[in-house]
Parts: C-alpha cells; structure tokens; sequence
C-alpha cells in the first residue's frame, strides 16, 4: 500500500471518530476523563516505583507527588463525572490564563503589525473562556469531549492534506 494511501485512511478515520465524539461529547468527555485517570494512575506509580532508588527528602516529595498522581488518577477512575467536570474547570482556566497572556503580550507589540492579530487571539480566547462559565452547568460534561471531536476533525483534515501532498509529489511513496 502506498504511504500516501496510509495516511488517507489515517485522516478519513479521524475524521469519522471525531463525528462520533461530537455526536456524543459526554461520552467521549467520560472517555477522556477515563483515559486520563488511567495515565496518572500509572504516571504516579511509575515515579513511586522510581522514588524507591532515592535518598532523603527527593525520596519523600517523590514519593508524596507520585502517592498524589496515582490518588488523582484513581479518583477520575471511580468518578469519571466529578473528574469530567475538573478537567473542564482546568481547560477552562487554562483558556483564562492562555487569553490574558495574549492580551498582555498584545500590549507591549501596540506599536506593531502584530498588535491586531495578537489582541483578537487573546480577546477571542478570554470570550470562549467566559462563555464556557457563564454556561458551565451545561457545557461542563460535553466540553472535554467537544474539544476532543474538533481537534479528532482538524487533525483528519490535517491527514487528508498531507495524503494529497505526498501524492502530488509523483513518488509512489510505497514503503
């Protein structure tokens, strides 16, 4: 099969799963949340594992930290919905921080071409931010699984570019 065929089938399939998602964020929300409880729960028991191998107070923090990741993760294990609404109170405040840092930077370029750009990106970031708040009772359990959706349909979109453009070049791209 040729490479440029691989990376079609690759695009077209995420585009489909990205379809689902949207069709049911707060499936795929749970999803994420469950996905994300599983990699603390082995990140915290891996840096456990590793505090092992150190001495004083390294070992106790490592050990504190890692005992805190696998508690974490373990809570969005036995409750997906409390750690599907944490994740969106966390994205969101990240899109709070993200729009404000953009707002400030856009600030010190005022005397530049990139003023504009810079003030609508941070602008547009806050207002998405405040929106998610102001409608958070009902956004909070599908917004992990929106955001999931998107990113699945720009990043197939992204594949099925690329196919095209290894295609256009003339190789056979057979690999």
């Amino acid at each position: 099969m040729a490479l440029w065929t691989k990376w079609l089938i690759l695009g077209i399939a995420s585009v489909v799963f990205g379809i689902f998602a949207l069709g049911n964020a707060v499936a795929a929300s749970i999803a994420v949340t469950l996905v994300t409880g599983l990699l603390l729960m082995v990140a915290g028991g891996v840096q456990i594992w590793l505090a092992m191998g150190e001495d004083g107070a390294r070992k106790v923090w490592s050990l504190v930290l890692g005992a805190v990741t696998l508690l974490l993760g373990l809570s969005f294990m036995v409750n997906p919905l409390g750690g599907t609404v944490s994740l969106a109170i966390l994205v969101t405040v990240l899109l709070v921080a993200g729009g404000v840092v953009r707002l400030v930077l856009a600030w010190a370029m005022r005397d530049t071409r990139f003023f504009w750009p810079m003030l609508l990106s941070g602008a547009l970031t806050v207002l998405l931010a405040a929106y998610i708040l102001a409608n958070f009772a009902a956004v909070s359990l599908a917004l992990m699984g929106i955001l999931l959706g998107v990113e699945l349909l720009f990043n197939g979109a992204g594949l099925i570019v690329l196919a095209l453009f290894v295609k256009s070049q003339g190789s056979d791209g057979a690999r």
